[in-house]
């Protein structure tokens, strides 16, 4: 919101008030600036002048010499200008002058004739393209009247003061108005608020001989419709004042009926709009939603296409604009218009809004409307333009108005409590400074001893609640006034879960194994369960679908880790990664039965996977330390020859106590395929969850062994079905307490083997804590693992 300062001023006492304080204290009670524009932008020397003559230039056709009459001499400038005239108020640099661009104007000569100055453009004077009426755009700026000769032209055009930029909150749009800012800078400084005069002096005739009557279709898209009639409109350029406050504030100037609807608006906030009343047919005004594919060509001269959601403004039998947005383009106001309607409404704010987004159509009618304004303003605006038409003498009013307002707003009705006020903002405030406060913002107050009742105005609708009682009374008081207070409360020490922690030392661990961490996305492509070769049928492939996803290939949430995983390998060896270490723990995604309603499981998995110097044992060995580290001991391994996503001879899930917690092993080569590689890759899956149930953080020290061991080899000849694991199972079932270890060291089958045998090599260490065992104790122990070994699973010695 741009507010020319001295158009401020107007309707609040600041004097010796500067600019600059005016903003900062503007700013430090809520109404934050932006910038500050100084609107003279470095002008100097430069005057009124008028053209006593124009005579050609005798060696060059484009340019003209002009006699001009800049009060204490007549000096000779040559311009290239065309529109210039004999008898034109121009501005005039004079030599030594310095312009906004810099530019510094020094006596010359131009095609052997002698110049003395400029003549300037809008252009030239700072003055912004955009806000210079079509007219003033080309060539010299002619003045708009006779001003004094050699009178300073930031004088003449007001070139002075400054432009505050606001940055206007949505739920503010009362200060989207000069009249706004200025009730703030009242309230601010308290400083009497003086407002504009809507009085009326002569008005004839009657409204009914020129509309019959509005009507609303859609009483809650359209608030409120107000109408006032003026004839004999003569339509002219408006008076400089009356442009410079509309430039300044980033309008541009149209013609004085136009710009004053514009001024009006600015001034009190609430768009307004002349009809040409002669393309009104019908003698009446109908508000009603748009047809699908009906269309109206607007202002601009874009002709737009509407739906049944937008809003029109009609006569009997055409729409003549779209309402809050524009007006249309047959019915605006001409050079012959002698007759218009001024419309001054209330529209719902979301209608407008959605209106203005499906168009692509912003106005400085929308951008209020949109912000939702009080219909109580129709009024006084509608009334304000007929005032000033009056005070310019373009227009006779006609006495009367047409008013159709539904459902009228009443101010809202609010308490407060001066103690809540102090409790709330932390210092004490006087009740009677509360209530002046209050009053500056044109509430009513009523002091009933421990609270007050507040008569909010329709205006501030973001004003409800006590505590927004509180806040007004707190910005104006001043937040920077306020000093900081300890806070006084019981604290406790913030800090990770200890699943959190868990998380954390696993990812910590599995670093120091030389694996790298990854993080992949929680969707994936339904493609993915094919590239793994997962059965039509199988669990995995029942998955959370996403109802809104970026493509297919992120369509649905992930149930295994797996297929990210591969993603990444299969990504680093194609771009010849020798050897990959990598891993993640992250969530996948149950759905909740078979209907998937509601958020599902989410349960947090970690995953391994590789390829180049690893083979399954290694892998293997890499899971067995890192849940010995969570103190997880007694794991089995058993055969998976059903996972169709691993190979059926190289894979085993992982148990602890009959729990499967994971699985692991080589990548089928078919999925291999499917991702477009080749060699072995290993992965591995585990339940993160139930690893942290099983977690055993207490750790158990035994002393260090004080007495020798006693060490035997023993080889075996079993048939090649027996697993490692059973062997194992048996020598420690029939191993007294002596027995501290056993350790494979050799496999066998080949020549000296039967074919269905094999042979395995161990080796068993004895020990005692408590004395040095002899070769007998030993060969006991030794004879009956043996023993049993031979009745358990027929092995022989070798």
């Amino acid at each position: 919101m741009l507010v020319p300062e001295k158009w401020l001023r107007e309707y609040v006492d600041l004097e010796g008030i500067d600019g600059k304080t005016l903003a900062d204290e503007l700013t430090m009670s809520g109404s934050h600036v932006d910038s500050i524009i100084h609107v003279d932008k470095g002008v100097n020397k430069v005057v009124v002048g008028k053209i006593l003559e124009i005579l050609p230039h005798p060696d060059a056709d484009k340019l003209q010499i002009c006699k001009i009459d800049v009060g204490e001499e007549v000096l000779q400038i040559v311009t290239g200008a065309q529109n210039v005239c004999v008898n034109n108020f121009v501005p005039v640099a004079l030599v030594g002058s310095k312009l906004p661009d810099g530019t510094k104007i020094k006596k010359g000569k131009l095609r052997g004739v002698e110049s003395f100055g400029m003549l300037c453009s809008t252009d030239e004077l700072g003055i912004p393209e955009n806000v210079v009426e079509k007219g003033g755009r080309d060539g010299i700026y002619i003045l708009d009247k006779e001003y004094t000769l050699g009178m300073d032209i930031k004088d003449a055009l007001k070139l002075n003061g400054s432009i505050i930029e606001f940055e206007i909150t949505p739920n503010r749009p009362d200060c989207l108005s000069i009249l706004g800012m200025a009730r703030e800078a009242s309230a601010t400084f308290d400083r009497n608020l003086l407002y504009p005069s809507v009085k009326l002096e002569k008005e004839i005739g009657s409204i009914d001989e020129y509309i019959d009557s509005i009507e609303i279709d859609s009483k809650q898209k359209c608030k409120r419709y107000y109408a006032k009639v003026v004839k004999d409109v003569k339509i002219e350029k408006s008076p400089m004042w009356l442009q410079r406050n509309l430039m300044e504030a980033g309008v541009r100037p149209i013609n004085n009926i136009v710009d004053i609807t514009n001024y009006v608006m600015l001034e009190i906030g609430q768009p307004l709009h002349a009809f040409d009343l002669k393309h009104i047919e019908g003698k009446k005004i109908v508000v009603r939603n748009a047809s699908i594919g009906e269309k109206i060509t607007t202002l601009d001269g874009e002709v737009r296409e509407l739906d049944d959601e937008m809003l029109l403004i009609c006569d009997s039998n055409k729409s003549l604009a779209i309402a809050g947005l524009m007006g249309g383009l047959d019915s605006e106001v001409k050079e012959d218009t002698n007759t218009i309607l001024i419309e001054s409404a209330g529209f719902d704010s979301k209608t407008i809004r959605m209106t203005s987004k499906k168009l692509g159509l912003r106005t400085e009618a929308s951008s209020r409307f949109e912000k939702g304004l009080d219909p109580n303003l129709a009024k006084i605006a509608a009334n304000r333009v007929c005032a000033l038409i009056e005070e310019l003498g373009c227009g006779v009013v006609i006495k009367g108005e047409k008013d159709n307002y539904p459902e009228e707003l009443k101010p809202h009705i609010s308490e407060l409590r001066p103690a809540k006020v102090e409790e709330l903002l932390g210092v004490s405030i006087d009740k009677k400074d509360m209530i002046n406060t209050l009053k500056r913002f044109d509430m009513k107050v009523e002091d009933q001893i421990d609270k007050l009742i507040v008569e909010i105005p329709t205006y501030r609708q973001d004003v409800q609640a006590e505590v927004d009682l509180i806040e007004e009374v707190g910005r104006i008081y001043g937040f920077h006034k306020i000093e900081a207070q300890k806070c006084i409360v019981n604290i406790q020490q913030g800090g990770k879960s200890d699943f959190r922690n868990a998380i954390d030392k696993a990812k910590n661990y599995m670093v120091g194994l030389g694996f790298n961490e990854i993080t992949t996305y929680s969707f994936i492509s339904p493609k993915s369960f094919d590239k793994m070769m997962l059965p039509e049928g199988s669990i995995k492939r029942n998955c959370v679908e996403i109802k809104n996803p970026l493509g297919e290939d992120y369509s649905v949430m992930r149930t295994s880790l797996l297929s990210n995983m591969m993603e990444v390998l299969s990504r680093n060896a194609k771009r010849k990664v020798k050897n990959v270490n990598a891993f993640e723990i992250a969530s996948v995604f149950i759905p909740k039965g078979e209907t998937n309603k509601g958020l599902p499981y989410e349960i947090r998995n970690l995953c391994l996977g590789g390829y180049g110097d690893e083979d399954f044992y290694s892998y293997k060995g890499y899971i067995l330390s890192l849940l010995e580290y969570f103190g997880i001991e007694g794991l089995d391994f058993e055969p998976e020859k059903n996972h169709s996503s691993f190979h059926p001879g190289r894979t085993a899930n992982i148990l602890k106590d009959n729990h499967v917690i994971g699985i692991m092993g080589e990548v089928h080569p078919k999925v291999l395929e499917q991702y477009g590689v080749k060699g072995r890759f290993y992965l591995a899956e585990l339940d993160f969850e139930l690893i942290f149930m099983l977690a055993n953080p207490n750790k158990t020290f035994k002393e260090i062994p004080k007495y020798p061991s006693i060490k035997r080899d023993i080889a075996l000849v079993v048939d090649k079905e027996i697993m490692v694991k059973n062997i194992e199972k048996v020598i420690w079932d029939n191993a007294k307490k002596y027995l501290v270890s056993v350790k494979l060291f050799d496999v066998y089958t080949g020549s000296q083997i039967p074919e269905d045998k094999k042979s395995v090599a161990y080796n068993l260490e004895y020990r005692s804590n408590d004395k040095t065992l002899t070769d007998d104790e030993v060969e006991k122990i030794h004879n009956k693992i043996l023993s049993a070994l031979e009745l358990s699973i027929n092995a022989k010695l070798r």
